[in-house]
């Protein structure tokens, strides 16, 4: 008989973690709404103890996480940031990271504003250019943190050279995995060392939940569970159930994602108003042959600048209907921001910072015409 981690990747979507309840044989995982459980004896338990330390909803969505990307383990978190304030917290004062120069915002902010303060040093980099790369690496340094596609240009970086890199300096690869999901690329499989996600983007899919992720090796996942339980930013028990019944339809909502948005792009790319569109599908986009050889499809974002500057851009941004003017991304519906004035805010004078008239589409699983009537009037809108 086959074990589900043996099976497809949506059938261990659905099914990893995920056997029915033993008791009364529910084919839904439970919310286990409990702060803590009761024991046989003292000093024994039946695998949990207190919610914070562990709770079943929460460790069926690491086994299925963990299944879903190749790894030995995941360890969930109360957020994005959280996950990827444990995996620095491995670090040590005086280690260096090499981070991509397009990152979340909250990322560089956490690093540079947190982080710093306790002595780990960070340097930005094109991780593009592996040139740039080999001479940022130091005899300190331990993490090179990538994401790609990246967050909100759209980079698409080669992880298996970026891996060799890291591994030559005795350091471990990071890949934020967030935008492309487990379903169109496994980083682990590339060389990674490690895979964070946001949970609350395509994983939980329908923007009702927040929540992280780290994937990895079984060592560092003890190391990770350590923090998780000595610092707490938990994931509650309905938010792990409500991101693992969006992990069941990931599979089809990403290729739907993905469908709408290689659409949406072709049509800005043909539009007057706009300079430039930024989507790995587009056979022009730098990164286009690497994405086609290491992602099952090009994603669900892209992002477009437009004639006219700042005013024009937040013109559009404010005359969208079915694209919601708002953060976040990875939910089935469409969504709108402006980079610089909202989710990358933090990095307004640095080298992180993003151009002022650039425009980030989470494009969602609506009828895409639909989608594409709403960018025109949009874009067609004038100086009031």
């Amino acid at each position: 008989m086959t074990k589900p981690h043996d099976h497809g990747f949506s059938t261990r979507a659905i099914h990893v973690g995920q056997e029915p309840e033993p008791t009364t044989g529910a084919v839904v995982v439970p919310i286990f709404q409990t702060s803590t459980f009761a024991q046989p004896a003292v000093g024994e338990h039946l695998g949990y103890e207190y919610a914070r330390t562990g709770n079943p909803t929460r460790t069926a969505l690491e086994q299925c996480l963990a299944s879903l990307e190749g790894t030995d383990a995941a360890v969930c978190f109360a957020s994005g940031l959280a996950a990827e304030d444990a995996v620095f917290r491995l670090l040590s004062p005086g280690d260096h990271v090499v981070m991509a120069d397009d990152v979340y915002g909250g990322t560089w902010r956490q690093i540079d504003q947190v982080h710093t303060r306790w002595g780990i040093e960070v340097t930005a980099v094109d991780l593009s250019d592996l040139d740039a790369v080999r001479a940022a690496m130091g005899p300190r340094t331990r993490l090179l943190w990538a994401e790609t596609p990246s967050n909100p240009l759209l980079k698409i970086l080669d992880l298996a050279s970026l891996a060799d890199l890291a591994h030559e300096h005795g350091a471990r690869l990071v890949a934020d995995n967030t935008f492309a999901t487990p379903y169109l690329q496994q980083p682990t499989a590339a060389g990674a060392d490690v895979v964070v996600h946001s949970t609350t983007k395509y994983l939980g899919g329908h923007s009702d939940v927040v929540g992280g992720a780290v994937c990895t090796d079984a060592d560092t996942a003890q190391q990770l569970a350590f923090l998780q339980n000595a610092v707490g930013a938990v994931p509650g028990p309905f938010d792990a159930w409500l991101t693992l019944r969006g992990v069941k339809t990931l599979g089809v909502r990403m290729d739907r994602h993905c469908d709408n948005a290689a659409a949406v792009a072709r049509w800005l790319a043909d539009h007057p108003q706009v300079t430039r569109v930024h989507y790995p599908g587009l056979p022009d986009h730098p990164g286009h042959a690497l994405a086609a050889t290491q992602m099952r499809a090009f994603g669900g974002m892209c992002s477009f600048q437009v004639a006219g500057g700042v005013d024009a851009a937040k013109r559009v941004a404010e005359h969208t209907e079915l694209f919601f003017l708002a953060e976040s991304l990875g939910g089935v519906e469409s969504l709108i921001e402006h980079p610089g004035i909202m989710t990358h805010a933090s990095v307004a004078g640095t080298a992180l910072e993003v151009p002022d008239d650039l425009l980030r589409l989470s494009v969602g699983i609506e009828a895409v015409d639909d989608l594409i009537a709403d960018l025109e009037r949009a874009l067609g809108t004038k100086r009031e």
